[in-house]
């Protein structure tokens, strides 16, 4: 947090590549050494348009339904629906801390895998948040901006006890 690329809109990917091979193999070993749900390309320093994201048998979210492994290159997000949930969010970006974060609960992403393939889902809940919170990093939006009340934002071990699974 603090790191000036981290407050900027990423670039498009315009090449499907050994490049971009190579950032989401980065970018998958970042994710797995940290245990997070999720990652952006600016969090490791790259102005790209890029996220992965996946949720399967983790530590640090045992409660939540598992969210497939996905490489997601130049995504588009659409709401559907007004409806939106609150819940407990941290970032590798921002250690330690977490916050209460409202997220739509229903949405239609689309963008493209790996490969350039065309790629679109719509999903709800965990999944539906983990998302919305990795394309924030695409926009220069962190988690904290989102926050409605900051007295629901703090360290993670002052929280304890009032926190819930939580993308990272």
């Amino acid at each position: 947090m603090g790191d000036p690329l981290l407050q900027q809109v990423a670039a498009p990917v315009r090449h499907f590549d050994a490049q971009l091979a190579a950032l989401v193999a980065d970018l998958d070993d970042t994710m797995r050494a940290l245990s997070g749900a999720g990652i952006a390309a600016p969090q490791i320093g790259v102005s790209l348009r890029v996220v992965i994201f996946e949720l399967q048998e983790n530590p640090r979210y045992p409660d939540v339904a598992p969210v497939p492994y996905t490489v997601l290159v130049n995504p588009v997000l659409a709401p559907l629906g007004d409806a939106q949930e609150e819940g407990w969010e941290g970032c590798l970006s921002v250690p330690g801390m977490r916050g209460l974060v409202p997220r739509y609960r229903h949405l239609r992403y689309r963008g493209f895998d790996l490969h350039g393939a065309p790629l679109e889902r719509t999903v709800e809940g965990f999944h539906a948040r983990v998302v919305q919170h990795e394309v924030d990093h695409l926009d220069g939006v962190l988690y904290p901006q989102r926050i409605a009340d900051l007295r629901n934002f703090g360290f993670e071990d002052a929280l304890t006890g009032r926190l819930t699974a939580t993308p990272d």
